[in-house]
């Protein structure tokens, strides 16, 4: 298996595999040698603005049953949700864009500063199973992430047969026919895309720093082990700190 360096996380992108690497055995797993930017989910818009870090809070994402889906979109959208569970609610999205790129994204559940982090797993993910360099992520194809509720693929399908019959068509591209017009209106950098108008399950949809990868997603939790927040590093940063490119020295 290829082994990347962690001085900077650019290496995700060329990856396509179940399991990427990062510095730190199974049996002695540290998400702080994974990603050095979760700082970025509790540092106020202030203390961002001074690392060159622009925010930019995109509204709230509907779970419907609190089972959370991220993945891309366009080539994932069914996959499992994450093992841990939150209660059904809205809860903010927020983006964190540096050299041009969105560099993460989290999504909120409580107010406060995390006491811990540990890697987001889906069914089947076992930390013990992960060997040297290996972690868990979800992979990118289509240049985009997203955050939604597991009910919300019925959804996105239920859209979908929409435009097939509107189309006359077997056959549908969801970027080109729906999400497209969507998106651009943002620069092609966010949107909260709601498949079905009038029911209720949206879905938080970010570009992907640099493209196409392999991502690592992280819950932040509070000393009684409840989840905080929910978040995605892009590997565009180092040390929530957005005014040196990662691996300039």
């Amino acid at each position: 298996m290829s082994k990347w360096p962690m001085r900077t996380m650019r290496g995700l992108l060329c990856a396509v595999a179940a399991w990427m690497p990062f510095s730190a055995a199974a049996d002695d797993f540290d998400v702080a040698k994974l990603s050095s930017n979760l700082d970025l989910a509790s540092l106020r818009d202030a203390d961002l603005a001074a690392r060159s870090i622009t925010v930019f809070h995109m509204g709230d994402v509907e779970l419907t049953s609190g089972r959370i889906v991220a993945s891309d979109p366009l080539v994932g959208p069914d996959r499992p949700a994450f093992t841990r569970t939150v209660a059904p609610g809205n809860y903010p999205v927020t983006i964190y864009k540096a050299f041009g790129r969105v560099a993460a994204a989290s999504l909120r559940f409580a107010g406060g500063k995390p006491t811990r982090w540990e890697l987001a797993l889906i069914p089947g993910q076992d930390i013990k199973s992960l060997k040297n360099d290996e972690f868990f992520g979800y992979p990118v194809d289509a240049g985009l992430g997203c955050y939604m509720d597991a009910e919300t693929y019925a959804l996105i399908q239920e859209r979908e047969q929409q435009v097939r019959t509107q189309k006359s068509a077997t056959d549908i591209n969801y970027y080109d026919d729906v999400l497209a017009p969507e998106i651009e209106a943002n620069d092609d950098k966010y949107v909260m895309h709601r498949p079905v108008t009038g029911k209720r399950g949206n879905v938080a949809v970010f570009w992907s720093g640099w493209g196409d990868g392999f991502y690592p997603v992280f819950w932040g939790l509070d000393a009684k082990d409840r989840p905080l927040v929910l978040f995605t590093d892009f590997g565009v940063t180092e040390n929530a700190d957005g005014r040196h490119e990662p691996g300039g020295g």
